[in-house]
Formats: C-alpha cells, sequence, structure tokens
C-alpha cells in the first residue's frame, strides 16, 4: 500500500477531515488532498508530525500493507502481523515478527484468551501469571 492510501485511510480511522488533518500538521488542506492523491508526498519533517497527529509511526505510515483489508496504519503499539491458517489440529504459525517483537521462543507457554465475538488474545503466561498474582493482590487489599 502507498502512503497516500495510508494517510488516507487512517484519517479516515482516526475520524479526521482533511481540514481537521491539516491543521494539526500546519499546512493547507489541499496539501493533505495532495498527499491521499498521491500526486505529491509529504517530506520528512511534515512526515513525523502527520505520523505524530495520526497517532502511529512513521515507519507505519510509509510501510504498512494491511494485505487488501482496507485498513490504515496502526496505532504506535499495535501491529498487523497478517493472518495465519489453522492447521487440521488446531496449530497457527505466529509470524516471525511477533515472535522477535514479543520475544517468544520455542518451548514458552502461552495462555489463550478468548471472548465470544470478540476473537483470541495470546498471552505469554510468566506475564499473565504476574498480572493475576498483582490482580489478585489488589483484591486482598481491597477486602482488608
Amino acid at each position: 500500500m502507498s502512503i497516500a492510501e495510508n494517510i488516507q485511510r487512517t484519517r479516515l480511522a482516526a475520524g479526521l477531515t482533511q481540514e481537521q488533518l491539516a491543521e494539526a500538521v500546519g499546512v493547507s488542506r489541499q496539501t493533505v488532498a495532495k498527499w491521499e492523491s498521491g500526486e505529491t508526498s509529504p517530506d520528512l519533517e511534515h512526515a513525523a508530525t502527520l505520523a505524530d497527529a495520526l497517532g502511529t509511526t512513521l515507519d507505519a505510515l510509509v510501510s504498512f500493507d494491511g494485505g487488501g483489508l482496507g485498513l490504515g496504519a496502526p496505532p504506535r503499539g499495535r501491529h498487523l502481523f497478517g493472518n495465519v491458517k489453522v492447521g487440521e489440529r488446531g496449530q497457527i504459525v505466529i509470524p516471525k515478527e511477533a515472535r522477535d517483537l514479543f520475544d517468544i521462543q520455542p518451548g514458552d507457554k502461552l495462555v489463550v484468551l478468548g471472548e465470544e465475538g470478540q476473537g483470541l488474545a495470546l498471552c505469554k503466561e510468566d506475564i499473565f501469571l504476574a498480572g493475576l498474582e498483582l490482580a489478585m493482590a489488589a483484591a486482598r487489599r481491597s477486602v482488608e
């Protein structure tokens, strides 16, 4: 996906008009329209300000590819790693980029969480248990 498409889709996902985005970046609405049409591209200084205004990273704004899903660049700290195929026995392969980012190593245990109608989430077991321990300690303190 091009930076032009990422600017437009991310702006729309953020609920901003071209005018609002232009004001946040310090340019005219026509400049934003030219960026979104691909007629021009933002210079590096404006691109960094643009990424901040859209709540994403410069890297995501420039290189994010939503795989034809029509999505804008993800917010800072959130990632779309692509899709995976579920094997016959329910196995999936976590994309390498995700394994590297979250330091998931062979043999690590993951907790699978789910909410009907919402989806699944994975969490490293040690992090999940540490969070659970903190929650239980807080609950005990509130009872005392």
